[in-house]
C-alpha cells in the first residue's frame, strides 16, 4: 500500500521535498489581519510585514477539521498516512492531527517531531527515504519516533531586537547587545529558542556556532542536513557557509538551503542563519 506523508506548514521544506508531501497550513495573525500560511502569504510577504509591524505576529494551530479532510482524501485513494507535526509543546497542531486520525484506525499514524522549522523538515526528508525503501506507515512512524531524538537545530541571530519585542530579553540587554555588536547563538529545543551564548561580531558568532555543532556530537552526513535564513536576503547565510567551510567541504558537495518560516522568524528576526542536522 502506498504511503503518503502529510506535514504542517511550520516545516521549512525545500522545494524538492515539498513537491512530494501534502502540507496542512497554520494561520498567521498580524493584529486583526489573518493569513493562511503558504496560501495567501509567502515567506517574502511575511518578512516584509514583520519588518514593518510594531507588534509580533501570532500563529493559530491547524484544526482537526483541516487534518481530517486530507486524511480522508489520502485513505480514499488507497494510501496509508504518516503525519509529521511540529512539537506538541509548541502548538496544539499535533493534538489536532491525533483527534482527526482517530476515525481512520491503523491507516493514519501521527508523529510528534519534537522539533520545528528546519528540524521537522529534515525529519520529513528522512521519512521520504523510508517511503522510497518500501516501508509501511507503521514502521516509518516507529523509526521517526526513534530518530527524532537525534535532530538538532542551531541558529545565529543578527539582532536582539525581536527577542526584546517577544519579551524574551529586556530592552537594556537588547540595547547593550546592539552597541557591542553581540550576535546571539541559540538552539531550538521543543520549538522554543534557547540562548546558548553571545559573541561579538559575525566571525566570532560563526565560531561559536561551529563549536556548538561539535558539542552536539557533530553532523551525520549520511542523513539530511539543511541550512536556512530569515528575512529577505540570504547574504549572511552565504557568508556563514564560506566561513565554516571546514565543517562541510570534506563531506558534501552541496548544502541544501531554504528560507525559515514564520514561527522561528517571528522571534529571530531577519538576518538569522540556522542549521539542522542529525547527530550520529
Amino acid at each position: 500500500m502506498q504511503v503518503k506523508l502529510i506535514v504542517d506548514s511550520t516545516a521549512d521544506l525545500t522545494d524538492a521535498v515539498r513537491s512530494r508531501v501534502q502540507v496542512v497550513p497554520l494561520t498567521i495573525h498580524f493584529g486583526d489581519e489573518e493569513y493562511i500560511d503558504g496560501v495567501n502569504i509567502d515567506s517574502r510577504g511575511f518578512y516584509e510585514k514583520l519588518i514593518e509591524s510594531d507588534v509580533l505576529p501570532t500563529t493559530s494551530q491547524a484544526t482537526p477539521y483541516a487534518f481530517e479532510g486530507v486524511f480522508r482524501q489520502a485513505v480514499s485513494e488507497g494510501c496509508e498516512v504518516v503525519c509529521i507535526t511540529c512539537s506538541a509543546k509548541l502548538s496544539g497542531t499535533y493534538q489536532s492531527a491525533v483527534i482527526a486520525a482517530e476515525e481512520f484506525g491503523d491507516c493514519v499514524h501521527v508523529v510528534d517531531s519534537k522539533t520545528i522549522a528546519l528540524g521537522s523538515a529534515i525529519l520529513t526528508e528522512y521519512a521520504l527515504g523510508l517511503v522510497d525503501a518500501g516501508l509501511d506507515a507503521a514502521a516509518i512512524a516507529k523509526i521517526l519516533t526513534e530518530k527524532r531524538e537525534q535532530v538538532h537545530i542551531l541558529a545565529m541571530l543578527d539582532t536582539l531586537e525581536y527577542l526584546k519585542k517577544g519579551g524574551r530579553i529586556s530592552a537594556a540587554v537588547a540595547l547593550a547587545g546592539g552597541v557591542l555588536n553581540l550576535k546571539p547563538v541559540a538552539a531550538i529545543e521543543d520549538g522554543a529558542i534557547k540562548l546558548l551564548g553571545k559573541a561579538r561580531g559575525s566571525r566570532q558568532a560563526n565560531n561559536l556556532l561551529s563549536q556548538q555543532i561539535e558539542k552536539a556530537g557533530g553532523v551525520d552526513f549520511t542523513k539530511p542536513v539543511l541550512l536556512g535564513y530569515t528575512g529577505l536576503s540570504d547574504a549572511l547565510l552565504k557568508k556563514y557557509i564560506q566561513d565554516s567551510a571546514a565543517l562541510w567541504q570534506e563531506h558534501t558537495q552541496s548544502l541544501p538551503c531554504t528560507v525559515i518560516g514564520s514561527v522561528v522568524g517571528t522571534h529571530a528576526g531577519p538576518g538569522a542563519v540556522a542549521v539542522a542536522f542529525f547527530a550520529p
